[in-house]
C-alpha cells in the first residue's frame, strides 16, 4: 500500500502549491485525524474529523501571507506499516510581491486507509524556523 501513501503524498503537494483555501476532493478521509506535537501555543495540536480539518485548514490558508512554491530535498522513508511513511522536506515560499523566498524544514508521517485517502497526519515542524524564514522575506523586500 506504500504506493497508495506516495500517490497520498503526490497529491497533497499539489494542493499545497496551488495555494488554494480548499482541500483536494477525495484526498482525505473523512475520520482524518490531523496532529501537530509542536504546534504553537493557542494552535491546536489534534484535529479530528474531515470538517473540522476543512476548517482549520482554511482559514489558515487564506492567512498564510507567503505564497509557496516548490517542495525541496524530499525524503521518503517506508515503515514497517505499508499504509504508513515518513516524508522529510523543506517547503519554500515567498511573500508576493517580492523577489526573495526562504524555506523551512518539515517532517510528516502520513498514513492512508484502503482507498488511499490520508486518515492521519502528523506534522513536526519548527515554528522559530518557519517564522525567522518569513520575516527574511519581508525584510529582504
Amino acid at each position: 500500500m506504500s504506493d497508495l501513501a506516495r500517490r497520498a503524498l503526490a497529491r497533497w503537494q499539489q494542493e499545497v502549491l496551488s495555494n488554494s483555501p480548499e482541500l483536494t476532493p477525495g484526498l482525505w478521509s473523512p475520520d482524518v485525524v490531523i496532529e501537530a506535537p509542536f504546534a504553537r501555543a493557542g494552535r491546536p495540536q489534534r484535529i479530528e474529523g474531515l470538517a473540522a480539518f476543512s476548517a482549520h485548514a482554511r482559514a489558515g490558508r487564506e492567512a498564510m501571507p507567503v505564497r509557496l512554491e516548490a517542495f525541496e530535498d524530499v525524503r521518503v522513508h517506508r515503515t514497517g506499516d505499508p499504509a504508513t511513511i515518513v516524508v522529510e522536506y523543506r517547503l519554500r515560499g515567498s511573500l508576493p510581491g517580492l523577489r526573495r523566498s526562504a524555506s523551512a524544514p518539515f517532517v510528516v508521517v502520513l498514513t492512508v486507509d484502503d482507498q488511499g485517502r490520508i486518515c492521519r497526519w502528523r506534522e513536526y515542524q519548527d515554528q522559530v524556523t518557519v517564522q525567522v524564514a518569513i520575516e527574511a522575506v519581508a525584510a529582504a523586500g
